[in-house]
């Protein structure tokens, strides 16, 4: 019995656990890579709460730069820090 209830309280602790954000930064960064190579990366340790509609959750943002067409672009991302999902993504002009 004891077994099974620290089973369960484990699995119920790393559920509710947010994704680390140097893992959701390799996730961004492996997608963009596949794209070609990037020059930078950036992300905040700090979750900001956020609300999409009627949806609560906790997000944390990013950035990459990256050569295109020899010139420098940055891109900024918002990721909700429990799943590591991109929610937006924005192509910033210099």
């Amino acid at each position: 019995m004891g077994f099974a209830g620290g089973v369960v309280g484990t699995y119920w602790f790393h559920k509710q656990q947010n994704m680390s954000p140097d893992d959701i930064l390799t996730q961004v960064k492996k997608a963009f890579l596949a794209e070609g190579p990037i020059e930078g990366s950036w992300i905040s340790f700090e979750t900001k709460p956020m609300r999409k509609f009627a949806i609560k959750m906790n997000g944390v943002e990013g950035g990459i730069t990256r050569l295109e067409d020899g010139k420098l672009v940055s891109y900024e991302f918002l990721a909700d820090a429990k799943t590591g999902a991109v929610l937006t993504i924005d192509r910033l002009t210099v």
